[in-house]
């Protein structure tokens, strides 16, 4: 969420859910071999591009990585669900309130304040939302960071009444951002957003993000 303007995660979340130490290495089960004792050839892993229709024009885009483990895949899920949801708030005008199911704590109040943003002002969105080079870049205990770059460009505010486009305010993002969302997974598996950092150009994380 952009109402949040630190530039990175600089306090360690609760429960152990700071940056740290990266991922340790899983090695895969080794290939079958083939009758001449060679490996046998794998299939190499492709991305994949994921639409979420929010609305009609409203979208979520999600650039998937090539072969993201079960952890990973559950992280950018929920990533990509409150974003998506957070959206659908807007355009409903604050009737759905899904995109809390994936939020707590420090995060939570982030997301009512963002989506509250548009309602206040009497906006609502159309446009692309777009996600991609998403990466866990560290896990500690129950805990993840997960780094998005995110392209709003395609994103655009519009009166609700009317449908037309209206200005976008100093804080609208007119270049792609890198936003970090530090997760915990709960004692059931599921993972929520605790919290939710931010950096954008001419910061030298973000400049990661572009194409």
């Amino acid at each position: 969420m952009r109402a949040v303007t630190a530039l990175a995660l600089t306090v360690a979340l609760l429960a152990g859910c700071a940056p740290s130490a990266t991922r340790p290495f899983t090695p895969a089960d080794l290939p079958a071999e083939t009758s001449s004792g060679e490996p046998a050839p794998q299939a190499e892993a492709t991305p994949r591009v994921e639409t979420v229709r929010v609305a009609p024009g409203v979208r979520v885009v999600v650039e998937w990585p090539a072969a993201p483990d079960a952890d990973t895949t559950a992280m950018i899920e929920v990533f990509r669900d409150h974003f998506a949801d957070s959206l659908r708030a807007v355009v409903s005008g604050g009737r759905d309130t899904g995109y809390l199911r994936t939020v707590q704590d420090e995060a939570g109040r982030d997301a009512y304040s963002w989506v509250r943003g548009f309602l206040d002002a009497g906006r609502s969105v159309r446009g692309t939302m777009r996600f991609y080079a998403l990466n866990v870049s560290s896990v500690t205990g129950p805990g993840a960071q997960l780094d998005v770059c995110v392209d709003q460009t395609r994103l655009r505010p519009v009166d609700p009444a009317t449908g037309e486009e209206v200005p976008r305010r100093s804080w609208w993002a007119r270049e792609p951002y890198l936003q970090t969302a530090g997760m915990r997974r709960a004692d059931d598996g599921t993972w929520r957003i605790k919290v939710f950092r931010h950096a954008q150009l001419p910061s030298e994380r973000a400049k990661g993000c572009l194409r």
